[in-house]
């Protein structure tokens, strides 16, 4: 007759540790013997199901590198002050804009919470399985020297591509130089068709030309960008002011 322990041990040995751990709960609560065979059998798979989404869930998080790990759309604060949207939010969270390899690009002042909110969208993302990156475009850009430099840049764009969302924070933060335009060029026209960015920017869209000067690149650039994205405009004080008095300033009261 086959034992509990041996149906542990088999469980073990398959990797199948929400199958164990449901098999032992169903053997110490009584209510669960009055269910039927196929009743049973589908507690132990729906609990193998679960633990594996976990798993995956933690994985995907600890591979984003997310600025705000606690950011989570269910705790945004929506005051008319701050101009974000919940009808919006709402809608983004379905993460059809993945689907649809569109952008999102959230502007505004400094301290508003701009990437507290790409933070909780790319949390949403992670949720349903999307592979997520965060990254500031400096911190990008000075990655690509060192891969260049060392001849791994084209396995470097590979593991970049594997990123369904990518999330670039701080655009137009720092002054870019006509190299920089080119690589950046290259990641985005990369990643069309293929993938999505969340961008954050304290500058308003109409001045990104501008900002990044070289006419014949910005205007790729913003094509490939600008015209297939929702726009997120916050605005009010900086929310950081109120850190202090508040706690987290960047969620509901």
């Amino acid at each position: 007759m086959t034992t509990l322990n041996q149906c542990l041990d088999q469980a073990s040995d398959l990797k199948l540790e929400g199958v164990k751990q449901a098999l032992i709960r169903q053997q110490e609560q009584p209510a669960y013997q009055s269910l039927s065979f196929t009743e049973r059998l589908f507690d132990l798979l729906q609990a193998e199901y679960s633990t594996r989404q976990n798993k995956l869930i933690k994985r995907l998080t600890c591979m984003a590198k997310l600025k705000y790990r606690s950011a989570f759309l269910e705790d945004l604060e929506y005051s008319p002050a701050r101009n974000l949207d919940r009808s919006q939010i709402l809608s983004l969270a379905t993460n059809d804009y993945i689907e649809r390899n569109q952008n999102i690009i959230l502007t505004g002042a400094t301290g508003t919470g701009k990437t507290h909110v790409a933070c909780a969208l790319g949390h949403r993302a992670i949720a349903d399985g999307v592979q997520t990156y965060f990254i500031r475009i400096p911190k990008l850009l000075e990655e690509v020297r060192l891969v260049k430099a060392d001849g791994s840049y084209l396995k470097w764009l590979r593991r970049l591509l594997k990123f369904k969302l990518l999330i670039l924070d701080d655009f137009g933060s720092a002054p870019l130089k006509p190299s920089d335009l080119k690589e950046l060029l290259e990641i985005i026209e990369d990643r069309v068709q293929v993938g999505s960015f969340i961008i954050t920017s304290q500058l308003d869209v109409k001045d990104w030309h501008a900002y990044l000067a070289e006419h014949t690149l910005a205007d790729a650039i913003l094509d490939r960008l600008v015209h297939t994205s929702h726009r997120i405009n916050l605005k009010g004080d900086s929310m950081r002011k109120t850190k202090n008095a508040l706690g987290n300033p960047y969620t509901k009261e």
